[in-house]
């Protein structure tokens, strides 16, 4: 066990403490620990004022997403051994800050809605038919399936950062998904909606996106993607 120093930032906008500031906190760290127990075990011993969003605690749903030590990262699935020593906790950026290390996460699920997120079927034909596990067509959307909306690649986004409008990475590789499923009847709605400077044609190709993503999905290559299907529609070619 080793004593191990958890710094984080605290600031409380609805209850007019928009100011930042840090609290440390010294936490008995326990061999497989993660900056998650830590922040439980100072919420139960130290001081339970301070807010963070968690669920499921496996990396499955994607709530814990923060800044840790100055990386957008799952707080459940950060192992504090390899953190070090002194540890910085900070709400992630690009998202107004509710409490502490909890963030307003509607402008990402905002941007989400943008793109159509959902399956729209083709009138009178099987379009819900399972796609074989083997087929071509799954290899081409199953890169995208894992996302969880942590948020962490909008974050991340210096796009996101330098653009109001952005709509972001998560957004559109989603879009791309459903972009690429033939069964979809609004492909090419979708394509001309998420091909714009707000959209595709707005990434800087910075690679933060890829860097974060904690289930090892590539938005920024999927943007690419979209981008080529919309340059091939333009000429008419088969995308």
């Amino acid at each position: 066990m080793t004593d191990v120093k958890v710094t984080v930032m605290r600031s409380s906008p609805e209850e007019g403490q928009e100011k930042p500031h840090y609290d440390t906190f010294t936490v008995n760290a326990k061999k497989n620990m993660t900056v998650l127990d830590a922040l439980f075990l100072i919420v139960e011993d130290q001081d339970p004022t301070l807010a963070f969003r968690c669920a499921c605690r496996l990396g499955m749903c994607g709530s814990c997403g923060m800044m840790i030590n100055g990386r957008g990262r799952l707080a459940c699935r950060t192992k504090i051994e390899q953190m070090g020593e002194n540890i910085l906790v900070q709400p992630m950026k690009n998202q107004p800050i509710v409490k502490d290390l909890t963030v307003n996460m509607d402008p990402f699920f905002g941007n989400w809605q943008k793109v159509k997120p959902y399956f729209v079927p083709k009138e009178g034909e099987n379009t819900f038919a399972v796609i074989p596990p083997d087929s071509e067509r799954r290899e081409i959307i199953d890169e995208n399936q894992d996302c969880i909306t942590c948020g962490l690649c909008f974050q991340s986004c210096d796009a996101v950062a330098m653009r109001d409008d952005y709509i972001g990475p998560a957004a559109l590789s989603r879009a791309y998904n459903l972009i690429a499923d033939e069964r979809d009847d609004a492909k090419q709605e979708r394509l001309n909606l998420v091909s714009t400077e707000s959209g595709a044609f707005g990434c800087h190709s910075f690679g933060a996106c890829v860097e974060v993503c904690p289930k090892g999905i590539k938005p920024m290559v999927t943007i690419q993607k979209i981008k080529a299907k919309k340059l091939k529609s333009s000429f008419g070619l088969k995308w």
